[in-house]
C-alpha cells in the first residue's frame, strides 16, 4: 500500500511521477473537494477532476485570514510585495530577509490554504545548492507549504535538487517578472514560433518535479497547449481560461492599487475608493471636532 492522507485513503500513484500525478490520484472525493487543509495533491485532483481553483498573493495577516475564510485555495507570498508593500517600481529590489517576515505574517493566520512563497531574485539563480539553502529558510522560517521559481528548462536541475531535499515547487514560466529586463519589458511570451519554447519549458520544469506550473502573459492557445502537455496542474495570470487555477495580486483584484490595470486584471472591489472615502470622513470629522464624541470617552 502506498502513503495515504489524513483519513487513511491510499493516495498512491504512479510512483516516477512526483506528487501523484500518475493516470489517476486516488485521493477521496469528497475530502479533495473540501479538504481541512488544502495540500499538493489536493491542486492534482483538481487537474484530473477537471475542476479549477483559486489564487492570491497576500502579504499580511488580515488578507490572509481573510482570503483564506472565503475559500481561497492557494496563497502566494510574492515578490510583488516589493512593488505593492514595499514601495519598490519593480520586484527586482526585495530580499529574502524582507519577505520571510510577510511570509510568517500570512502562513499564521492561514488555517486552510495552502501558502506559496517566491523566492526572491538573486536567492537561487547562483545554483541549485543557493536555492535549496533558499528554500529551506521560507519553509523553516517563513513557514511556507511551498516556494515559487521563476525561468524555463535552464532550472529544471535546480527545480529536481529542491524537490530532493523536500522542498515542493511551482515553476513561473513565460513573462518572469525578475527577468524584465532581460526580457525588454513586460511582454507578452510564446507567441507564434515561440510558444514551443514554452511548452518545452513546462514539460522540462514539471518532470523535473514541480508540482504547479504558472504561466503568466502568455496567449490563451500557448497557455491550453501546455495545460495539456503536463500532467500537473497550472496556474494562469494573463494566460485565458484553460489553466487549472488563476492569480491575480490581490490589490489589483480589490481595487486598492490605482491607475492602470493590466488587460488580465478583472476588478472586484474599489477599496481605493472605499478608504479614501473612509479616511477624508475620519479627518474631517477630527478637525470639526465631531469625533471623538461622547460615546467614545471614558
Amino acid at each position: 500500500m502506498g502513503p495515504t492522507n489524513s483519513s487513511g485513503s491510499d493516495v498512491s500513484a504512479d510512483s516516477s511521477a512526483p506528487y501523484g500525478n500518475g493516470p489517476r490520484s486516488a485521493v477521496n472525493s469528497e475530502a479533495a473537494q473540501n479538504p481541512a487543509k488544502v495540500r499538493i495533491h489536493h491542486l492534482q485532483q483538481a487537474k484530473f477532476d477537471g475542476k479549477k481553483f483559486a489564487m492570491l498573493t497576500a502579504y499580511e495577516q488580515y488578507a490572509a485570514e481573510i482570503f483564506d475564510a472565503a475559500g481561497i485555495e492557494v496563497l502566494l507570498v510574492g515578490d510583488s510585495a516589493s512593488n505593492n508593500v514595499l514601495g519598490n517600481e519593480t520586484s527586482i529590489p526585495v530580499t529574502v530577509d524582507e519577505l520571510l517576515p510577510l511570509c510568517r505574517a500570512v502562513a499564521r493566520s492561514t488555517k486552510r490554504a495552502l501558502v506559496v512563497a517566491d523566492l526572491p531574485f538573486g536567492s537561487y539563480q547562483v545554483s541549485a545548492e543557493q536555492a535549496v539553502s533558499t528554500g529551506v529558510r521560507f519553509l523553516k522560517e517563513g513557514l511556507a507549504h511551498a516556494v515559487k521559481i521563476e525561468g524555463g528548462s535552464y532550472y529544471a536541475p535546480t527545480v529536481r535538487a529542491m524537490v530532493q531535499a523536500g522542498i515542493p515547487v511551482m515553476a513561473h514560466i513565460g513573462f518572469t517578472p525578475q527577468s524584465e529586463h532581460a526580457l525588454g519589458g513586460y511582454r507578452i511570451q510564446g507567441r507564434g514560433d515561440d510558444a514551443q519554447r514554452v511548452i518545452d519549458d513546462a514539460v522540462a520544469l514539471a518532470d523535473a518535479g514541480a508540482f504547479c506550473v504558472l504561466m503568466e502573459m502568455v496567449p490563451a492557445e500557448t497557455a491550453a497547449a501546455v495545460d495539456a502537455a503536463v500532467r500537473v496542474p497550472t496556474v494562469g495570470i494573463g494566460a485565458g481560461k484553460e489553466t487549472t487555477g488563476q492569480v491575480l495580486v490581490w490589490q489589483d483584484m480589490a481595487g486598492l492599487r490605482g491607475g492602470r490595470m493590466a488587460k488580465f486584471v478583472r476588478q472586484y472591489a474599489d477599496l481605493r475608493r472605499t478608504l479614501s472615502d473612509a479616511a477624508t470622513a475620519y479627518g474631517n470629522d477630527v478637525r470639526s471636532g465631531r469625533f471623538p464624541g461622547p460615546e467614545h470617552s471614558f
